[in-house]
Parts: C-alpha cells; sequence; structure tokens
C-alpha cells in the first residue's frame, strides 16, 4: 500500500500531494487545521533589527511592507520561500526549529528580533511578538482520513502541534504508522503507534522519503511503538 495521508492545511498540503505523486505514492489530503489571517498592527521597524518567521504561514499573512528592510530569518526552505514571496529581501534559512533560527540570528549580532507568528506558537526567549495568524483544530478526525487509515495510510506529521491533535482525534493507534517531521513531534505523538519513522531533515522532502519506506519495505530504522 502506497497511500499517504496528509494533515498539514493548504497551501502545503497541495504541495506534499505533488511531491508524494511525483515518488509514486498516493495522497489523501485531509487538513486537521484550517488557517486564517488575524488583524495585527506592525510595529515602527527601526524599533527592531531582524524578523523571525517560524511558519510559512505568519509570512503568508504579513507581507513585508515597511519590514522589508529588516533581515528575516526562517526555520527551513519553504518559509523561506514565503518569506521572499512576501517582499522579504534579506532572507536567511535556518536547519531546524524556532531555537535554531533564533540562535543564527544571535550569531550575526541580531538582539532585537522581531517574531511573526500564529496565535499557538512555541515560546521563544527575548522576542517580541505580533500574532499574524490562527491555525483553527478539527475537533474531529474527518471521515476521509478515518478511511485512509482503515486501508493502512501512512500518516504524515508535520509539526508538534498537529502530532499531539491526531494522537487525541485517532482512538486506536495500534495499527497506525507514522511518518514525522522531527523528533519533537514524535515526543508529541506519544507511544502506542504501530510505528514511527523521523525524517532526517525537517523538510517535507525528507519527510516524503522516511512515509515511503514505511509504505513500501516496512519500517527499517523507524522507532517501533512502544520503545
Amino acid at each position: 500500500m502506497s497511500r499517504v495521508l496528509i494533515l498539514r492545511p493548504e497551501p502545503g498540503a497541495g504541495k506534499t500531494a505533488a511531491r508524494a505523486r511525483d515518488m509514486g505514492l498516493e495522497p489523501v489530503v485531509t487538513p486537521l487545521f484550517a488557517v486564517r489571517s488575524v488583524e495585527w498592527e506592525a510595529p515602527d521597524a527601526g524599533a527592531f533589527d531582524a524578523v523571525l518567521l517560524t511558519s510559512a504561514h505568519a509570512a503568508r499573512a504579513a507581507p513585508a511592507d515597511s519590514l522589508a528592510s529588516l533581515p528575516c530569518y526562517t526555520t527551513g526552505e519553504a518559509t523561506a520561500e514565503a518569506a521572499r514571496d512576501a517582499g522579504f529581501i534579506d532572507v536567511h534559512t535556518g536547519t531546524s526549529d524556532g531555537d535554531a533560527a533564533l540562535a543564527l540570528a544571535r550569531r550575526d549580532g541580531r538582539m532585537r528580533v522581531l517574531h511573526l507568528c500564529g496565535r499557538d506558537h512555541i515560546e521563544l526567549p527575548g522576542v517580541e511578538r505580533r500574532i499574524v495568524y490562527a491555525a483553527d483544530a478539527a475537533e474531529e478526525l474527518p471521515e476521509t482520513a478515518s478511511e485512509a487509515l482503515a486501508g493502512e495510510a501512512v500518516a504524515l506529521i508535520h509539526s508538534p502541534r498537529a502530532a499531539a491533535l491526531f494522537a487525541a482525534l485517532v482512538g486506536d493507534r495500534s495499527g497506525v504508522r507514522l511518518a514525522l517531521i522531527s523528533a519533537a513531534a514524535a515526543e508529541a505523538a506519544g507511544d502506542g503507534w504501530a510505528a514511527k519513522a523521523v525524517a532526517a531533515r525537517p523538510r517535507d522532502e525528507a519527510l516524503l522519503e522516511v512515509a515511503a519506506k514505511l509504505c513500501n519495505i516496512g519500517a527499517p530504522g523507524a522507532e517501533q511503538a512502544g520503545r
């Protein structure tokens, strides 16, 4: 079975689905979150020496405008691409999570950092925040997701928040295999799954690679449930 269950919101879900098809996988798209922009007021750019983006949704919800002159630090290439599309010019791409992106900014001497983020976010030390979007969670697992899992689809988990929500909604997890974007997402998912495999890098492509292994040749190197 080569079916993968894509739980991330659009527009990322569509991009993951296209990559999955290119790899010979059959995607089932059932987002667990609905993303919407919220009203916010951009601060004076002169009060900061960098912008931090930990989600592509933040970039799409907060076009650079007056902040475009500031260096922008992101958690990965997808967010960096969204930042450029939003008008940021000087974009620096981190290699993992918000802590790493912030460390990169600090290394470059950026002490006054503005974090543009979602309503549900991980607190980072020494930054000022502006909430620019909300990701409203599903209250129950969509029927299409339940059907895909019954057909032995591998669930793709793109964030710790998605991992925790999916774990709360899925019910019996003993027959469900997870491909997870990071160790933090794996921890948030908890134990009791049929298998858990963590991407080598926090990238969509790497996530799909481990999902393909779970689909086609079992779970070599995967963290088995209960370990």
